[in-house]
C-alpha cells in the first residue's frame, strides 16, 4: 500500500487535506467557543447547548439534496461556495464583536448556517477524494483525513481557550481565516472535478435522490453499514457524554476532564499513523467486526473506577483501531460505488449518522438522571454490544478481504462500433 511520503507528493489532495485541516482546527474551536459566549451573555445553559444542536440540525439537513449536487455539478465550485460563506458568517460575528453589536440570534444563526454549509461541503469533498486520489491509495487517503479530524480534536479547544481569554470576537476573526485558507487552497486543485458526463434524458433533483438511497437500501452490503454506523455513533457518543457527565458529578476539575478529552485525541492521531499499516495486513471486514466491539470490554473499568486517568485510558484505547476501521471500509465504500452515485451514497450514509449524533446527549442525560452513572455506563455498553452484532453477524460485511483483493468498480467501456 502507497506511503503517506508517497500520498504527499499527490499537489490537489495535499491542497484539499491543508485546505480542510486548517478549517477543521477553526471550526472546532468555534464549536467550543459558541457556548462559553451564549452562556457569558445569558447565563442559560439551554441557549449555550442551543449553537451546537443548531449546527448538528444544518448539517443533517443538507447532506441529502447536497448529495445530489455532488452528483451534478463542479465539487470545486460547490465546496469553493461553501468555504467562501464561511469567511463572510465568521467574518460578520468578528465585525459584530469589535463593534460591541454580537447578538445570541446572530451566534445562533451563525452556528445554523455554518452547519448547512459543512453539510454542503461533505458530500463534494468525498467525490473529490476519489477523483485525484488512486484507488489503491484510497485507504491511506482516508487514513490522513482521519489525522486531520484527530489533529484538530487535539488542537481546537487550547486555541479557542486562549483566544477566547484576549478577546470574546478573536476566535471569529481566526475562523475566518481558516476558511479562506480552504478557499484559496481549493482554487490550487487542477483536477478536473466536474461530474461524471449525462446526456440521458432530463433528470429531476428528487428522483436523484431518491436513487442515492434505492442504491444503499438495496444492497445488503451498504444497508447493513447505514444502519450500523448510524446505532454506533448513538451508542458510542452517548457512553462517552456519560463518562464525561460522570467525572463532572465527582467534583473533577476542567484540566483533568480536558486531559480525557486530549487523551483520546492523541490516541486517535497515533491510530490514523498506523492505520494504513492495519488495514493493509488485516482483512477489511473483520476490522470492521474488531472496530464495533473494541469499546464494549472497556466499559468495565469505566464503571467502576469514575476516575480520570481510567477514563482516558479507556477512551484512548477505543480509539486506537478506530481510525483503521473508518478509512478502511470507508475506502472500500467509496471503491465499490459508481461514480455519478457517490455523493448521494455517502451523502445517506452521512445523513442516518449525523441523524444520530444529537440524540446521543439526551441518551445519556435521561440514562444518568433516571439509573446513575455506573448503571448507565454498563447500559450503554450493553447497547455498544448489541449494535455490535449488527456488521458480526453480516456476511456481506465479514467477506470484504484485503485492500488489495477488493473487488473495485469498474467504469463500463463503450463498445466499439461495428
Amino acid at each position: 500500500m502507497p506511503s503517506y511520503r508517497s500520498l504527499a507528493r499527490n499537489p490537489d489532495f495535499t491542497a484539499l487535506w491543508v485546505g480542510q485541516t486548517v478549517s477543521e482546527i477553526g471550526s472546532r474551536m468555534t464549536m467550543f467557543v459558541f457556548p462559553l459566549i451564549t452562556f457569558a451573555m445569558t447565563g442559560s445553559a439551554v441557549l449555550a447547548a442551543a449553537a451546537e444542536a443548531l449546527y448538528l440540525l444544518g448539517v443533517a439537513g443538507t447532506l441529502l439534496p447536497a448529495g445530489v449536487l455532488a452528483d451534478r455539478y463542479d465539487r470545486r465550485r460547490i465546496m469553493m461556495i461553501a468555504s467562501g460563506t464561511g469567511v463572510v458568517l465568521y467574518g460578520s460575528l468578528a465585525v459584530a464583536g469589535m463593534l460591541g453589536g454580537l447578538t445570541v440570534p446572530h451566534l445562533l444563526a451563525v452556528a445554523l448556517l455554518t452547519g448547512v454549509g459543512a453539510g454542503l461541503f461533505a458530500p463534494a469533498e468525498i467525490s473529490a477524494v476519489r477523483t485525484v486520489v488512486p484507488a489503491d491509495e484510497l485507504p491511506t487517503a482516508l487514513s490522513q483525513n482521519q489525522a486531520r479530524l484527530h489533529v484538530a480534536s487535539l488542537l481546537s479547544a487550547p486555541l479557542g481557550g486562549v483566544l477566547y481569554a484576549i478577546t470574546r470576537w478573536l476566535p471569529f476573526a481566526v475562523d475566518a481565516v481558516t476558511f479562506a485558507v480552504s478557499f484559496v487552497q481549493l482554487g490550487r486543485i487542477r483536477a478536473d472535478l466536474s461530474p461524471e458526463p449525462y446526456d440521458g434524458p432530463r433528470r429531476r433533483p428528487l428522483h436523484d435522490l431518491r436513487d442515492g438511497v434505492r442504491f444503499v437500501a438495496s444492497r445488503p452490503f451498504f444497508r447493513v453499514l447505514t444502519v450500523w454506523s448510524g446505532l454506533a455513533n448513538l451508542a458510542v457518543n452517548a457512553l462517552f457524554f456519560v463518562a464525561i457527565l460522570r467525572l463532572i458529578e465527582g467534583g473533577f476539575g476542567s484540566f483533568q476532564i480536558g486531559l480525557v478529552e486530549a487523551a483520546a485525541g492523541l490516541a486517535g492521531l497515533i491510530g490514523a499513523v498506523l492505520a494504513p499499516w492495519v488495514i493493509e495486513r488485516m482483512a477489511t471486514g473483520w476490522l470492521t467486526v474488531a472496530i464495533a466491539w473494541c469499546f464494549v470490554p472497556l466499559v468495565v473499568p469505566m464503571a467502576l473506577w469514575n476516575e480520570p486517568g481510567v477514563v482516558a485510558a479507556a477512551i484512548g484505547l477505543g480509539m486506537l483501531l478506530n481510525p483503521s476501521g473508518n478509512a478502511g471500509i470507508g475506502s472500500y465504500r467509496i471503491a465499490v460505488t459508481p461514480p455519478e452515485l457517490l455523493g448521494r451514497v455517502q451523502s445517506t450514509s452521512q445523513f442516518v449518522s449525523w441523524s444520530m449524533m444529537p440524540l446521543a446527549p439526551v441518551l445519556a442525560g435521561a440514562l444518568l438522571a433516571t439509573v446513575g452513572g455506573r448503571t448507565s455506563i454498563l447500559a450503554l455498553g450493553l447497547l455498544t454490544a448489541l449494535v455490535a452484532c449488527i456488521p458480526t453477524f453480516s456476511r456481506s460485511v465479514r467477506a470484504v478481504p484485503r485492500p488489495d483483493r477488493w473487488e473495485r468498480y469498474e467504469v463500463p467501456v463503450p463498445a466499439a462500433c461495428a
